[in-house]
């Protein structure tokens, strides 16, 4: 069989631990008999990292932004830990919050639905998506230890060089501490809100955006109002339109009324509120290993991840040549999606078709029965006897399906 052709390569975020060993196996098994795989390689392992300072997750994502589509295995972000393992030079910051900075824009990310496996929460019958803020907060924090007898202040300096507010933080007289600031900017919330309320017109879905603004009076406050006034002036009537809904509320409303609901909502959240929610309600719904992620930035490009770690326990086991088994769906969608969205891009219609089916044949290779052992406890249909596949026979099956 003739394989698809490539017009412009694809950003290739490599990573660490067993998602790496998967991204080979995904790459060999799944894509490259069928498509003639165009990537610019970028090598984003913590060993690789470390030995260029971090600069190489700096240079994929300014690839990233050049070519306009990236798609990136899961990454260690170090503890003190890590870096006593990896004999590290220092406690390197997230890659992925390195990345979202330089791209800024949202992260959506979306539950993959299988016939057979039930959420957690039966009461979800739709999607929940969640759109999270892709810059700031303690992604980008600065941080210190203080010792007792410090005072920490929040220091705001003119463009003339003169201070024009300064804030006790704390007086640390009674004992050490630490202390931390976090920031954002109107461009970059304007940015996420636009992103969200476009997305929830595409999806025909109503809009959720929480914070915790009684708390957070300035900070938080800024986001709400943000949100509000675009919506007022740009989208109120587009939505009256499409006969979807834009409500705010506090996180912690958001998160009981989400547990009640049936699902079908876009979920707005900050940037750290969107790390645990999402890894929350892609777990409810079945696995981490069952969810879509893609950054979108307000100029167009895109990157695709699978939003879950490295699965460290299962690469220990690789390593002692014992067997695993593995999810790799997400893995799987968000080659996919990059994929797509370069055959989209690109007029490539094939390309497009291809990640299509690629989906599809993993989605039925769970409903027919055959998966990886985390989703065993999961799967009901009636008459089918789930199977448990080890990681690699997982991706054969896959691709006996695809075939």
């Amino acid at each position: 069989m003739k394989k698809i052709e490539m017009k412009t390569p694809i950003v290739e975020m490599d990573g660490d631990e067993m998602t790496r060993v998967l991204w080979q196996w995904i790459k060999e098994i799944l894509i490259c008999p069928f498509v003639d795989l165009k990537t610019e390689y970028y090598d984003l392992g913590l060993k690789h990292r470390d030995e260029t300072n971090d600069q190489v997750t700096i240079d994929a994502a300014e690839a990233n932004k050049k070519y306009g589509v990236g798609v990136k295995c899961a990454t260690i972000t170090p503890n003190a830990q890590r870096v006593e393992e990896y004999h590290l030079k220092e406690m390197w910051k997230s890659p992925n919050g390195t990345i979202r900075r330089i791209l800024d824009g949202t992260v959506f990310r979306a539950p993959i639905l299988a016939k057979g496996i039930t959420p957690y929460i039966p009461g979800w019958k739709k999607p929940i998506v969640l759109a999270r803020h892709a810059y700031g907060d303690v992604y980008s924090g600065v941080e210190t230890k203080v010792s007792a007898g410090d005072r920490a202040y929040l220091v705001v300096e003119g463009a003339d060089g003169n201070v024009r507010e300064k804030l006790l933080v704390h007086d640390f007289a009674k004992g050490s501490g630490i202390v931390q600031s976090v920031h954002n900017t109107d461009k970059s919330i304007q940015s996420f809100a636009r992103s969200c309320f476009n997305y929830a017109l595409d999806v025909k879905m109503p809009l959720w955006f929480a914070t915790k603004d009684t708390i957070s009076k300035k900070y938080d406050h800024r986001f709400k109002d943000i949100f509000n006034e675009i919506y007022e002036a740009e989208y109120k009537d587009k939505f009256a339109a499409a006969g979807i809904e834009y409500m705010y509320t506090l996180i912690d409303d958001a998160v009981a009324r989400i547990v009640r609901s049936e699902g079908g909502v876009l979920w707005a959240c900050k940037n750290y509120d969107g790390d645990v929610m999402s890894d929350m309600v892609a777990t409810a719904y079945g696995s981490l290993g069952m969810m879509t992620s893609v950054l979108v930035s307000p100029d167009g490009n895109y990157e695709f991840e699978a939003a879950h770690g490295t699965v460290t326990r299962h690469y220990y086991k690789y390593l002692k040549g014992e067997e695993t088994s593995t999810n790799s769906v997400a893995t799987i969608f968000a080659w996919t999606g990059a994929l797509a969205k370069r055959g989209e891009l690109d007029g490539i219609p094939a390309l497009t078709d291809f990640a299509k089916k690629l989906e599809r044949a993993t989605v039925q290779t769970i409903e027919e029965g055959k998966m990886t052992g985390d989703l065993i406890s999961l799967f009901r249909a009636e008459g089918i006897q789930p199977k448990k596949l080890n990681s690699k026979e997982f991706l054969q099956a896959i691709a006996e399906k695809l075939a």
